[in-house]
């Protein structure tokens, strides 16, 4: 395992750019085939490209503000000493690479962005508190967790087919959660995950008398403190105990709260906004004052800068290939050689390539989900299977996706050529494993 991991890792190190200038290379590539593949003219690209720059920004804020409030939520001073109670637990270190990746599994599996935030943190704490722990792996097995979001409560795919009223739903109709995420094939899948891969990530460590990198504290840097913070933080007039007041923090905490409820009570459907409704309001309540809330969420914006600056170029490399029809001809390439049975196996496989190009779930489906769903009416296939097998293909992917590593980067100070090489030996077993998924599923309903 360690010849394996070691060679990934330093093919990463020596070929594999920042993530920035990943994605400006990614757009590159994306002109040069809608120009060769689909005929497109230079001009055409360019319009289409930049017409489509700025289309998913209300998605890029729904998704800075799901990571930045996650990050507060796994700040909170009760995550946090239930954090730190886990931690105290783990003397070894590749039980410590394991803790690591559940606890960013089953966040991720409860809401993609706390699972990257908490993972990571939790991560720091225990390379912090465990002797001998190779700091770069247990940061991308933390960071492998978050391929649990594709079979989780946010899931983007399943979640939007269930919900009244989306993209697509005069081609499919409404999809329920209980025929994707809590199918009994992808519940089955989600556990062989869960006890497979912190195994497999605990076998990556190094052995003894191995090469490792520990955690190291970053050196401190003392920083003049904003005078603005400085007064918030002032306890000696009225406005300052407004600040810290307990009251405001637990009434709008409350009042959030009982709408979440009464949305749910009422029929509503869970998405993206009552998601980061819901963490907001929880947040504040669990940060108890105002004052509190504001400094934490200064914390997590820091995780946020990588992807609000990149998300626009993927939205642009997404416009580019939905109108030159650079999609429609990837998937038609697998569909065409699909069956009934074989559509799901040959959606995840299009689905993970395609990923590289539209790394976000929604955008990603309403690139590939009409192409999919097409072949599987015209081939009498399932419409929850295929749909669910473009979902997986994203989530298998996102482990080697430089975009979704930015908010474990952000919090390690490491650089994705630090952990890539350990993420692609990851990407290989879950990969195993989702393909048997779907390729045994059709046979089983």
């Amino acid at each position: 395992m360690t010849k394996i991991t070691n060679f990934f890792t330093e093919l990463m190190r020596r070929y594999l750019p920042d993530p920035f200038v990943f994605a400006i290379l990614l757009t590159l590539l994306t002109m040069i085939l809608a120009f060769v593949v689909e005929g497109v003219s230079p001009l055409q690209i360019t319009m289409d490209w930049g017409d489509g720059f700025w289309k998913l920004l209300s998605f890029t804020t729904q998704m800075a503000v799901i990571l930045a409030m996650g990050y507060v939520l796994a700040a909170a001073p009760l995550v946090d000493r239930l954090l730190n109670l886990i931690v105290d637990r783990v003397h070894t270190p590749r039980k410590a690479i394991i803790v690591a990746t559940l606890i960013g599994a089953v966040g991720s599996y409860l809401n993609w962005g706390f699972g990257l935030v908490i993972g990571g943190i939790v991560a720091k704490k225990l390379a912090r508190s465990v002797p001998g722990v190779h700091y770069p792996l247990i940061i991308a097995a933390a960071y492998s967790g978050f391929t649990f979001y594709g079979l989780g409560l946010s899931a983007t795919i399943p979640v939007l087919i269930s919900t009244e009223g989306h993209s697509l739903q005069s081609q499919m109709g409404i999809i329920s959660l209980r025929e994707t995420i809590f199918s009994t094939p992808i519940l089955l899948t989600s556990l062989a995950v869960l006890i497979t891969l912190p195994l497999i990530n605990a076998a990556l460590h190094p052995k003894a008398g191995e090469k490792i990198i520990p955690y190291k504290e970053p050196e401190q840097v003392n920083t003049q403190r904003d005078s603005v913070l400085d007064a918030l933080h002032g306890k000696n007039n009225f406005a300052a105990r407004l600040n810290h007041s307990r009251v405001i923090s637990y009434l709008i905490g409350a009042l959030g709260i009982a709408y979440v409820i009464g949305h749910f009570m009422q029929g509503g459907a869970l998405d993206l906004n009552i998601i980061n409704y819901f963490i907001l309001f929880l947040g504040i309540i669990l940060l108890g004052t105002p004052i509190n809330y504001v400094e934490k969420l200064n914390e997590g914006i820091k995780t946020i800068g990588g992807i609000i600056l990149q998300f626009p170029f993927y939205a642009g490399i997404m416009a580019i290939m939905a109108a030159s029809g650079l999609v429609k001809t990837i998937a038609e390439i697998f569909v065409n050689i699909s069956t009934p049975d074989t559509l799901p196996f040959w959606g995840l496989i299009s689905s993970f390539f395609i990923n590289f190009f539209a790394p976000s779930g929604g955008g990603h489906w309403v690139v590939q989900g009409p192409f999919m769903i097409d072949a599987a009416h015209s081939m009498n296939a399932s419409l929850a299977q295929t749909s669910m097998s473009v979902m997986l293909g994203n989530a298998w992917n996102d482990l080697v996706q430089p975009f979704w590593i930015l908010p474990a980067l952000a919090i390690s100070r490491l650089k994705l050529q630090d952990i890539m090489g350990y993420t692609v030996v990851m990407m290989g077993w879950v990969g195993m494993i989702y393909m048997a998924a779907v390729l045994i599923w059709p046979h089983v309903v």
